[in-house]
């Protein structure tokens, strides 16, 4: 096994023996072999062993054991006790799910206070079909079977390919002693029921079970690659960004094989779930327009012939803007120059920019979300209209509608910003000065 785990770090270029590591090590018979296979490889390490103190003596009979074990191999032992069930109550989160977070946490930490390469923790092949069933019964995606990487962020898996009897005969053949979990028996926990009760039924049922599984994951994961890269090609071409939102054609849905999971992907990074997928394509088969759909501050909106997807914004903030400032901003991308002209200096007839009449306007300018009873006097009508009518009548979605601002003079609208100025504030023959309002980016209008 030994010469076999040294062609495969080597090979697959996941340890690299002038590097120093940091080897996670609980004193069970994955860890124990870990340490001894990279010791007699030749590799520099040191160890790094977590008591959580949840089984009170036997917890800390294990940091003595690794501490010993440290003492043999001749490497250095970090250790560090932690109030598991402390964690667990401020933070709401299983004991497992606590144990992890500080286990990796602590890891991260002293690998880079060490400044060793990476953490090496002792998951292997048993592992990994475990992990995948796991996911499987969670109802997970293609991303599910891919298991365990090797190589992930600072973290070293180099026994994935090495099966729990592969690894408790080099235990045994060794001498060495370990240090046995007995909560690793108990099958209350899922992984523990598929260790004791799914494996060995597989096993009896087919003696190459594992290993077949392992190879129908991997084929899955590489056509989970294919099926990536295509999704990539996709997303450029029919996903366009403008003014901060994404925009999706409902003709690059319709119609097209496995669109569930095209959709879904897109959308998973903001938050949403697969189980709102259906419910969406739903709502675009029937044209549900203003129908809307959210997830952790992302909102996602069914417009007449596609979706817009765009943050969640609250009330924005007033902002002032007096005759001397030469600008402001709008959600962070959307910039705006102001600057006084004489009346022939410019002529920009586009609604995302505004000529008003210097003098007509009432400083400080006041920038707000548009509310409901807003009225203003669009340019070239002598009648007042509702804010949310003229938004209806230029067909502005929904979701871009909660973005629209008002520029206000005193409590008179002057501009509804990027869309229309108000008649009355419009430059004449009697204009002598011009406030001009200018859009920087080239970003599209509604």
């Amino acid at each position: 096994m030994l010469e076999r785990f040294i062609n495969h770090v080597r090979k697959n270029k996941i340890l690299d023996v002038q590097l120093p590591y940091l080897v996670a090590v609980s004193g069970g018979v994955d860890s124990v072999v870990l340490a001894h296979l990279l010791t007699k490889a030749g590799f520099k390490i040191s160890i790094a062993h977590c008591n959580f103190q949840l089984r009170g003596v036997a917890s800390d009979e294990d940091e003595l054991f690794v501490i010993n074990l440290g003492r043999q191999l001749g490497v250095p032992v970090h250790t560090k006790a932690f109030d598991t069930h402390a964690y667990m109550g401020n933070h709401g989160i299983s004991l497992q799910m606590a144990a992890r977070e500080l286990r990796y946490s602590w890891f991260k930490e002293l690998n880079s206070c060490l400044e060793t390469d990476g953490v090496l923790v002792a998951h292997h092949a048993d592992d990994q079909i475990e992990t995948v069933m796991l996911n499987l019964l969670r109802g997970t995606g293609i991303e599910g079977v891919y298991g365990m990487s090797s190589k992930r962020d600072f973290i070293r898996r180099p026994l994935l390919p090495f099966s729990r009897n592969e690894i408790k005969t080099y235990l045994e053949s060794n001498g060495l002693q370990w240090r046995e979990d007995q909560s690793n028996a108990k099958t209350i926990y899922k992984r523990n029921f598929i260790r004791h009760k799914f494996l060995p039924l597989l096993l009896e049922f087919d003696p190459k079970g594992p290993e077949l599984i392992q190879y129908s994951f991997d084929r899955l994961k590489d056509t989970g690659k294919a099926f990536f890269h295509f999704f990539d090609l996709w997303v450029n071409e029919h996903v366009v960004s403008e003014e901060g939102y994404e925009v999706l054609p409902f003709s690059s849905l319709v119609g097209l094989p496995g669109k569930s999971s095209l959709l879904f992907y897109w959308l998973r990074k903001k938050g949403f779930v697969y189980a709102q997928i259906e419910d969406i394509l739903y709502a675009v088969e029937r044209q549900e327009a203003g129908r809307q759909f959210l997830s952790e501050g992302w909102l996602l909106n069914i417009d007449r012939d596609c979706l817009i997807l765009g943050k969640q914004t609250e009330e924005a903030d007033r902002i002032e803007i007096g005759f001397a400032d030469d600008g402001f901003a709008l959600r962070g991308k959307q910039r705006y120059s102001c600057s006084q002209l004489n009346k022939a200096a410019v002529l920009d007839r586009s609604a995302q920019n505004a000529l008003l009449d210097f003098d007509l306007l009432e400083f400080p300018l006041v920038l707000r979300n548009w509310k409901k009873g807003d009225k203003f006097m669009p340019l070239g009508m002598q009648n007042f209209k509702k804010v949310s009518d003229f938004l209806i009548d230029k067909k502005v979605p929904l979701i871009k509608k909660n973005e629209v601002k008002v520029m206000c003079s005193g409590d008179k609208i002057v501009w509804l910003v990027g869309l229309r100025i108000d008649d009355r504030f419009k430059i004449s023959s009697r204009t002598k000065k011009v406030f001009y309002v200018k859009k920087l980016n080239n970003e599209k209008s509604f």
